[in-house]
Parts: structure tokens; sequence; C-alpha cells
């Protein structure tokens, strides 16, 4: 079971509707994918990522191979910690950069570069997600605007080797709270997974550096159930460290989420009102139907072709 690939370079000539097809069934059956040609600098990619993986070995590591987290996994009591060592960086609407310590200004200026080539690859998805569910193609943007933009932020995260990797997670199993999530990850170690139909489905590192993508419920919300948030985890690994750095393109806090008006099924109708239509319509498809019915309930007439 291979996670969809999506080739951002298809979008500009004649496969762009076999491209956007590809993209809306790995938003629909899967909640995640990977992008590759997305247009974002990867030298500027693996200078995070080196910076990164410099700050853990100098600020991180010692500290938390003596935590309380190391300490536990000694004792056996692992049922409700995560293997992990992060710090989170918000970049809107308000940054707060000079309060994390120990950062490097190589590793600040690196990743102010990649966050804001990034977020330009938040909206694009962003439209061609809206233009995937028949809707404005800023449909997502703005709902997510609130008053003050999106809520923008990056989780840096390390998962240390472990000693023991069996009673323990890299990160508990569980959906992402908000609306587009994009991965810069490891491009030798694996760990995450995804479940899909029932199943634990290894994600493989990203190698030329393609950026993973999974969508939070916010994008269930909003698409009334068409585009999936998906459990996923980390598991980690005896041998080597994964690197980690997820950015969260989210609504703002005070934004108001709700399913799009135009997915939404019909309301407010007879079932005698339903049956005259499907008198007519039984052997066509149903999606006409719903939208007649809509009209109807809106004050319009409803013609079904």
């Amino acid at each position: 079971m291979e996670i969809p690939t999506i080739d951002f370079s298809e979008l500009n000539g004649e496969n762009r509707g076999k491209t956007l097809a590809l993209l809306h069934d790995a938003c629909e059956k899967w909640g995640c994918f990977q992008i590759e040609n997305h247009g974002i600098d990867k030298i500027l990619m693996e200078k995070v990522k080196s910076h990164v993986n410099s700050h853990y070995e100098k600020y991180l590591k010692a500290s938390f191979y003596e935590s309380e987290i190391a300490n536990r996994l000694l004792t056996g009591c692992t049922t409700d910690v995560d293997w992990e060592t992060t710090f989170f960086v918000s970049h809107h609407p308000k940054s707060n950069v000079a309060e994390i310590p120990n950062l490097s200004e190589d590793l600040c200026n690196a990743l102010e570069e990649y966050i804001a080539q990034l977020i330009n690859l938040a909206e694009k998805l962003s439209e061609l997600m809206s233009e995937n569910l028949g809707l404005d193609k800023d449909h997502i943007k703005k709902c997510f605007l609130g008053e003050s933009g999106p809520s923008i932020g990056t989780k840096v995260a390390i998962y240390p080797q472990c000693p023991h990797p069996e009673p323990v997670r890299g990160l508990r199993e569980h959906t992402d709270a908000g609306g587009i999530i994009l991965l810069l990850q490891d491009d030798q170690v694996p760990g995450l997974e995804f479940l899909k139909d029932g199943k634990w489905v290894p994600i493989p590192p990203s190698k030329n550096n393609r950026i993973f993508v999974n969508t939070g419920d916010q994008v269930e919300i909003m698409s009334n159930g068409r585009y999936k948030s998906v459990l996923h985890r980390v598991m980690p690994k005896k041998n080597g460290n994964r690197l980690s750095i997820a950015t969260f393109y989210n609504p703002a806090t005070d934004a108001i989420i709700s399913p799009a008006p135009k997915l939404l099924y019909p309301d407010q109708f007879t079932f005698g009102d339903y049956l005259k239509l499907y008198a007519t319509t039984k052997f066509l498809e149903k999606e006409p139907r719903f939208e007649s019915l809509k009209n109807m309930t809106n004050g319009q007439t409803g013609v079904v072709s």
C-alpha cells in the first residue's frame, strides 16, 4: 500500500485534471499524501534540517536522556508519555522565536525563509482543495482568516533513538486539530505511521525533500466529511534519531468554522417532496437530486436535469 504522491509540476500542463483528481482521491481516501516538485528551495530545506539536528545535539540531547521520560522507560511506566523532544515556533499572527532558548541566528534565518516559501505552498494547496470540492478557490483561505489571519506555527521534533522501543510511542495515536499540515521529515529514519482501512501504514522517509501533507479536523468539518483527518502516530526506533519539522496552516483562533453550505445535505424537506423528484430521477445520479432539494429548501425552484 503506497501513499499517493502529487507532482506539482503537472498542475500547469495537460495533466492538470489528472493531478487534481489524484489529489482529491488522496484527501478523500487517505487524508495524507506526498508532494514532489513543490517549488521550495531544496538547499534551504537541507539547511533547516542541518541546523535543527545541530541544535538537538548541542542543547537537547543530553537533557532528554536525563529527563523523566527517559527514566520512565526504565521503570516501564510509559503508557502516557511520548518519546520526543520538541519546541514550537509560532510564526503568525505573532512570532515567539525570540523567546525560544539557544536558537542560533543561522537556524532562525533559515527557518524564516523556509516558512515564507511553505506558506505559499499551503495557500496553493488550500486553493486546489477548494477547487476539487467545487467551492470558490479562496473558500478555505477565507474561512481561516479571522481578524488577524491564519494561525501558522511549526512543531520541531526529534524522536531520539530508543534503547527499548517496544513499550513506548514516539508520539501517541491522534488526529491533528487544525487545517493543513506540511511536514519536512527525516530522509533516513522511519517511524511515522497512518491508519488506513484499519491497518497502520508506515510512511517512508522523505527522499529528495518531498513534503508530506496531512489534513486536520477543521478540513474534515469544512468539507462536511469529504476530506478526512486520519489517525497517525510515531514509532520510536532503536537505531537513529528521526527528525520532524511539521508546520501547521490553521484557522485563526477566532475563525468561525462550519461545513461549506454548498457541501451540506439538503434539510427541512418532506419525504413527499423527495419522492416526487425520485420518481423521475431514480436511475440518474443522486447528487443533482440533492442539489435540487437544496434549491427547493432555499425557496428557489429546483430543476433536475
